[in-house]
């Protein structure tokens, strides 16, 4: 009996290993961001539909932006209002269409078009965030993506990210969260 319930134990202590690894954002060794697989099971934070921060856009019509954090650090950011170190959001951009089926007004999303994430790593990189665009030129999704340049990404979010370089203004679920679990 004493070594089946070791067994389990260390069964139990393997899968929580592995668990937090796949967790973590993962990077291969020339600091490319490996794509993190899974991510429409995460928290869902919002929808933009035609948003843009700069010149350029992935397609002439609007798109639809999805943005998704790993569950562990939503959790840490409602708890404590800090965005927790291994941080990982992301932007899915999904083209929109309003002729289909039966549909005879509005917008609804279809195929993919982008692929960004936005990573919190203290160690890896000096400014403490860096962003990552898994997409180009109309391919499928890369499996890995270097840093964009700090000028490209991170000094727009410093500029203008309402928490830790996030856009929490765009985010009303994130917010209502947060203050609710301050008001207990």
């Amino acid at each position: 009996m004493r070594g089946f319930i070791l067994a389990t134990f260390l069964m139990g202590a393997v899968l929580l290993g592995a668990e937090a690894t796949t967790n973590s954002p993962q990077f291969t060794n020339d600091n490319k961001l490996i794509r993190p697989e899974g991510y429409r099971e995460w928290v869902f934070l919002s929808s933009g539909l035609g948003m843009s921060y700069g010149d350029t856009a992935y397609d002439e019509a609007p798109n639809f932006t999805n943005v998704f954090i790993r569950p562990e650090a939503y959790r840490e950011y409602v708890a404590t209002g800090k965005f927790p170190d291994g941080t990982v959001m992301v932007l899915e951009v999904r083209k929109s269409e309003s002729k289909g089926s039966i549909n005879k007004g509005g917008h609804y999303q279809n195929r993919l078009v982008g692929i960004e994430a936005s990573v919190k790593d203290e160690k890896r990189f000096p400014e403490k965030w860096a962003y990552f665009s898994f997409i180009g030129d109309g391919r499928e999704p890369l499996p890995q993506a270097k840093p964009f340049p700090k000028e490209a990404c991170w000094t727009c979010h410093n500029q203008h990210g309402e928490a830790d370089n996030v856009f929490l203004q765009f985010y009303p679920a994130l917010r209502e969260a947060r203050e609710k679990a301050a008001a207990k």
